[in-house]
């Protein structure tokens, strides 16, 4: 047999596993579902939750136990800004934190009765801040707002006792060191900007995973002895044709996935998109590769269609940590680390971030492409074991019902 008829053979093995297994996808609902419905239909969820990027009009209740008029402009203030609404008003500390606990409120502002007293004194003033810790944004509001108007108020009567006679001179009165606050990266200071496109790239590979892994199953629960591959078809004659087949398929769907889901997302709901057109191709491809290939290496776990759903949902969170998005990577302690090298979001993640959102350059981004590529050639050869594995399980069936 020539070298020229071989290839050819092969090509039409690969192509032959590419369309069966794209017939499998198609008719099966639930292989559907997560390679086309989940990546579709998921992040629009997100995105509309997020869509707010931050939290406003945090309720809070008021215990005013100073009467005067520098407590009722300093909840005026409050009141006034974006991120607080004074909603209730109590007449002690007992009855502002039944507020609390009933969760009808997220802080309480308490004025004690020499407020005004020790500040016309020249004495310090204090204002306590009580904060509901079970939601950050929650208190970051009540907290910085409560800061940053003690802060104006006390720069207001600092103007008052100076007694300048220029403009110039209160300006330096009321802020001695000006501090420029450049949000750097995420502008707008939203959750949603800091935290969807870390999910988004979480997305396609558990998206690519689960589907890979249920169509595992669906082929072990169809064919006999649990099989991964046919024993009747002469097409399915090597490891590496029907890991190739297979991966076409999966290859195709993943590379609609990742452009919606990188290009199409961010910019319906204006997260930030800095990257450029090539340098996302040139990251997307190896993670997309990759995370195939890690797919079809998990299924050699998957003995029911059900196991899969239990194995990556298990993990999803725990892989959304290990990224370093919503927790600093520099605080991950090692043996997290070293767990988090064995799978592609970790560094697909990171990449998409730092172009993405920051604007880095395909050399800025190099180590984690060259480790996505390494994944994917060792994920490769793991698939081709597996399945080599399940080719020498279909023969030895074979040969034993003849």
């Amino acid at each position: 047999m020539s070298i020229f008829h071989k290839i050819r053979e092969h090509i039409t093995d690969v192509l032959y596993i590419w369309r069966q297994e794209m017939k499998q996808v198609i008719r099966d609902e639930g292989v559907l579902m997560f390679l086309v419905v989940v990546p579709l239909g998921y992040p629009l969820l997100y995105s509309w939750i997020y869509n707010n990027e931050s939290v406003h009009e945090v309720p809070v209740v008021v215990v005013d136990q100073s009467h005067s008029a520098l407590s009722r402009q300093f909840i005026r203030d409050c009141d006034a800004t974006p991120d607080v609404e004074v909603k209730y008003y109590a007449e002690d500390l007992n009855e502002a934190q039944s507020l609390i606990s009933r969760q009808i409120a997220k802080g309480i502002y308490l004025f004690p009765s020499d407020f005004a007293t020790n500040i016309m004194r020249g004495e310090q003033g204090t204002v306590s801040v009580y904060c509901d810790m079970s939601l950050m944004l929650a208190y970051k509001a009540v907290y910085q707002t409560a800061v940053v108007e003690s802060m104006r108020l006390g720069a207001g009567l600092n103007i008052k006792k100076a007694g300048n006679f220029s403009k110039r001179e209160d300006a330096i009165t009321a802020q001695p060191l000006a501090v420029d606050d450049v949000a750097m990266f995420n502008p707008s200071g939203g959750y949603g900007s800091c935290v969807l496109p870390a999910v988004l790239m979480l997305l396609l590979q558990q998206a690519l995973a689960l589907g890979i892994g249920m169509a595992a199953g669906t082929a072990r629960e169809r064919h006999r002895n649990g099989q991964l591959i046919p024993d009747d078809d002469p097409h399915y004659r090597g490891a590496y044709r029907i890991v190739w087949g297979k991966a076409l398929c999966y290859g195709m769907i993943g590379a609609v996935a990742a452009a919606y889901l990188s290009m199409a997302v961010p910019r319906m709901f204006s997260f930030p998109q800095l990257a450029d057109g090539w340098t996302l191709l040139l990251m997307l491809l190896p993670y997309t590769i990759a995370s195939i290939f890690f797919g079809m290496t998990v299924s050699c776990l998957v003995r029911y269609r059900e196991n899969v759903m239990l194995i990556m949902v298990f993990v999803s969170v725990p892989l959304l940590f290990l990224t370093g998005v919503s927790w600093p990577q520099s605080s991950i302690p090692g043996a997290w680390q070293g767990v988090s090298w064995l799978f592609p979001s970790t560094f697909g993640v990171r990449a998409f971030i730092r172009i993405n959102s920051m604007g880095a350059s395909f050399g800025q981004i190099l180590p984690e492409i060259r480790i996505l590529w390494i994944q994917a050639a060792a994920y490769l050869g793991m698939a081709c074991l597996v399945y080599r594995h399940q080719f020498r399980l279909a023969r030895k069936w074979s040969n034993r019902t003849e």
